[in-house]
């Protein structure tokens, strides 16, 4: 193959592919697709719906273990100097990280309904 015909092969993909999207869809609008869905939440009623304080707690702790495991796994390339020492590092976060989820625990923050 030639570099015009790959050239030329590259540049037509795109125009056919946006052809068949425009030319395809779908012969039935699903009423389910058409509808807006916000995190759902009806985006047509009230906009003051209430906030939920327990979905907002298990998500800023997800976001913290989540964070525990992108510190933690690089560690050991991190710091080269002993596999003792980043030993270390890894059981003081996560004992660290045990103690603040035992609190939450103990206050009864992981509770979903109360």
């Amino acid at each position: 193959m030639t570099p015009a015909m790959t050239l030329m092969t590259l540049a037509a993909l795109p125009q056919i592919l946006t052809l068949a999207i425009i030319l395809l869809p779908p012969k039935t609008p699903d009423m389910q697709k058409m509808s807006p869905y916000e995190c759902g939440f009806d985006p047509l009623e009230n906009s003051r719906l209430p906030f939920s304080l327990q979905f907002f707690l298990i998500a800023i702790f997800f976001l913290l273990f989540d964070l525990e495991i992108a510190l933690l796994l690089p560690l050991p390339w991190a710091i080269n100097t002993s596999p003792t020492l980043s030993t270390m590092w890894a059981f003081s976060l996560l004992i660290l990280l045990a103690i603040g989820l035992a609190y939450e625990w103990t206050q009864g923050a992981l509770e979903w309904s109360k």
